[in-house]
């Protein structure tokens, strides 16, 4: 049976759309998908995104563990400080992408919610005696308060410095009087905070959120719109874009490996696809005509399949249709014209550079 988080009432009251995702009922949207997305990209939009997985990680052990678990460098994150990185098997695979929270007394890992039980027992079965975990995904909402007005909206309700919360960093403070995490982070390439509080504050932080962002035009978001948000930027979604059988350098996060940390677990095969090159890319493509790239799709260049579309939509901030796909590397530069068949028929595309919108908002 699928699980709820702490705001499925709300999201009924307010008319959503329910479906089952990664074991969840999730409002997929509420006005409708463009109409959310424009919201975010304009002014702010409210996710619940409780769905998601978080684990504590503490004890003497706990930095070595998870430099030796995570492809970025652990030991570089200072206090109240968030780090994007991800775990890999042993043959460069990867296990999950994830975000990682440098507290005081231990970290904070944050993954997705079709892998928690996944990467929990990955963990498990690697972490050293003098680590201790804890899994609080059921008792953690999780809401991401994303757009240019992001942070307007918020100072109506703290007197937290919000500016002085850099990228990627964050601080324990109240919002509404509730305690939580306010972390400068998301997934939309939009100004915006996601907040981790109690299950017991979750719905009277929504409605006092959606009250005072009244005259922001403020309105509830779905999954649809987060994907359309992230793929718009070429954020990779597990389970599409990235996999067991992907590679962090062929999915172009080259940028969170570092291969000259020390050993963690995937580096020596890592290592080697680095020295011999990567056969295949992660690349952003635009559509030429009105057709629409979906997950799935076959890539062919000159009659020749060369790879399979991993993400794809209409970009309701540019109106045309934008994908990912992996193709040999060869075929990866700027420019480099495919075919992607749809129902059959040969649209034309080309490589472009990503991520496919920059958002003024986010400088």
């Amino acid at each position: 049976m699928a699980s709820k988080t702490a705001l499925h009432d709300e999201h009924v009251h307010l008319g959503a759309k329910i479906v089952e995702f990664a074991g969840y009922l999730m409002p997929v949207q509420y006005s409708g998908i463009l109409q959310e997305h424009r919201r975010v990209r304009s002014t702010v939009g409210l996710f619940d995104v409780s769905h998601m997985g978080e684990f504590i990680i503490r004890g003497p052990g706990a930095e070595a563990c998870l430099q030796n678990m995570t492809i970025n460098n652990v030991s570089k994150l200072a206090l109240g400080q968030a780090q994007y990185s991800a775990m890999c098997y042993q043959n460069g695979g990867i296990v999950d992408d994830l975000l990682l929270y440098r507290l005081e007394d231990h970290y904070l890992m944050v993954v997705n919610a079709s892998n928690i039980e996944k990467d929990w027992n990955w963990l498990a079965q690697h972490k050293p005696a003098d680590v201790e975990m804890e899994n609080v995904s059921d008792e953690t909402t999780l809401l991401a308060v994303q757009g240019p007005q992001s942070r307007a909206l918020l100072w109506r309700l703290t007197s937290c410095d919000l500016e002085a919360i850099a990228y990627y960093h964050f601080v324990q403070d109240k919002i509404d009087n509730k305690p939580m995490i306010i972390s400068r982070t998301g997934y939309t390439g939009e100004v915006g905070f996601e907040l981790y509080m109690e299950n017991q504050y979750a719905a009277q932080l929504w409605n006092a959120i959606l009250q005072a962002g009244k005259d922001f035009d403020i309105g509830p978001v779905g999954l649809g719109a987060r994907d359309t948000l992230r793929l718009e930027m070429k954020y990779c979604l597990y389970g599409n874009d990235i996999d067991q059988a992907t590679s962090p350098l062929e999915a172009d996060l080259g940028w969170i490996t570092k291969l000259k940390k020390g050993q963690f677990i995937g580096r020596d095969s890592l290592l080697e696809a680095k020295q011999e090159g990567v056969k295949r890319k992660l690349v952003g493509f635009v559509m030429e005509n009105r057709a629409l790239p979906r997950h799935g799709y076959r890539i062919f260049q000159e009659d020749m399949a060369v790879g399979e579309v991993t993400s794809g939509t209409l970009s309701p901030s540019l109106n045309i249709g934008i994908g990912l796909g992996y193709v040999p590397i060869e075929l990866s530069d700027i420019g480099t014209k495919l075919d992607i068949q749809i129902r059959n028929k040969s649209e034309p595309a080309t490589i472009v550079e990503t991520p496919f919108y920059k958002a003024p908002s986010a400088n």
